[in-house]
């Protein structure tokens, strides 16, 4: 009886997604070496205090070696009756416009009068120095400014109000320490602090676009106004969502110049919720409210983030499905 040989099966090869999957493991691996310190670097710096603060907000608190006290969600149901922790909220509209909206709006019209006038007519270095001059608020100091303009708008021997008695004003306000002025005048001062940045933004922005359309506008019979609506805002919306994003971002959890200037006060006129979550920390030794006031302000500067985000995804879909 004879038998027959059979030929061994040849050796199964990977599928192409089997490949493919492991081609993609592989340079994950050659990734990690560059993604480690960053990853390393977010959760130290982010992850775990913000973990930790998220804990905090659950307890009583009066920090150092107090014993911790749980305490649940009350932290945030007594901040739905805090009559402060509204007032600061309010304010942030305030801050919101005095950082985002005016210097928003000041800075376009600054940047396209450098840019367009200014820099034709006298040459663009000029219009580099301008630019160098607005944006210097943004570089100083805040603590620097701060004593600059609490020496300037000191109610007794302040240059404003020294100015204004010259001028016959018998009695000028007290422009930081009442509550009708107080944040009037923060505001002013934010504009002044924050018109450099988009400033700069929106000139470089400028430069990228095409000359050749406003040439072609200009032939056919187009004014400034009419080049600068319908060729200039079209073509710097991308820069007008980022400063709209890193500016409302950084008026909501405003610090610095609050502290400097006024301390929240007079009368919390001027409190907005970072320095107000500050306070309960420090002052007043309340830990877990004030974690709980910050927590309450990530969120909110999450879901603004995320909105105006998404406002850009579909502006840029519009304008790709348009083309």
């Amino acid at each position: 009886m004879t038998t027959v040989d059979r030929a061994a099966p040849p050796a199964s090869r990977p599928t192409r997604p089997a490949r493919r999957r492991s081609r993609r493991s592989r340079e994950w691996v050659g990734y990690l070496p560059y993604l480690l310190p960053g990853l390393i670097a977010f959760t130290v710096v982010i992850l775990i205090p913000f973990g930790m603060n998220i804990w905090y907000s659950l307890h009583k608190w009066k920090g150092g070696a107090a014993p911790l006290r749980w305490y649940g969600l009350g932290n945030y149901t007594d901040l739905l009756a805090d009559e402060q922790f509204w007032t600061s909220f309010r304010n942030s509209i305030a801050m919101i416009l005095a950082m985002v909206v005016v210097p928003t709006l000041i800075g376009l019209l600054l940047a396209t009068t450098l840019f367009d006038v200014l820099g034709k007519r006298f040459g663009p270095r000029v219009a580099s120095v301008l630019r160098a001059t607005y944006y210097l608020p943004q570089i100083l100091p805040v603590a620097v400014a701060g004593v600059l303009w609490n020496w300037i708008l000191n109610s007794q021997t302040g240059a404003v109000n020294v100015i204004l008695r010259e001028l016959g004003v018998a009695n000028p306000p007290n422009w930081l320490g009442s509550t009708d002025t107080a944040l009037p005048t923060v505001m002013l001062v934010l504009i002044w602090i924050q018109i450099g940045y988009p400033v700069v933004i929106f000139m470089s922005a400028l430069q990228r676009v095409d000359p050749e359309l406003y040439e072609a506008a200009e032939l056919d019979g187009a004014g400034w106004w009419h080049r600068f609506r319908a060729i200039t805002i079209p073509q710097i919306k991308p820069e007008t969502f980022v400063i709209t994003l890193t500016c409302t971002v950084a008026a909501l959890k405003v610090f610095g110049p609050i502290y400097v200037l006024t301390r929240g006060g007079p009368e919390s006129s001027t409190l907005v919720p970072s320095y107000y979550s500050y306070l309960n920390f420090f002052d007043k030794s309340k830990v877990g409210y004030g974690a709980a006031i910050a927590n309450v302000l990530t969120v909110l500067i999450i879901l603004v983030a995320v909105v105006i985000m998404v406002l850009q995804a579909r502006s840029a879909r519009r304008e790709e499905e348009g083309r």
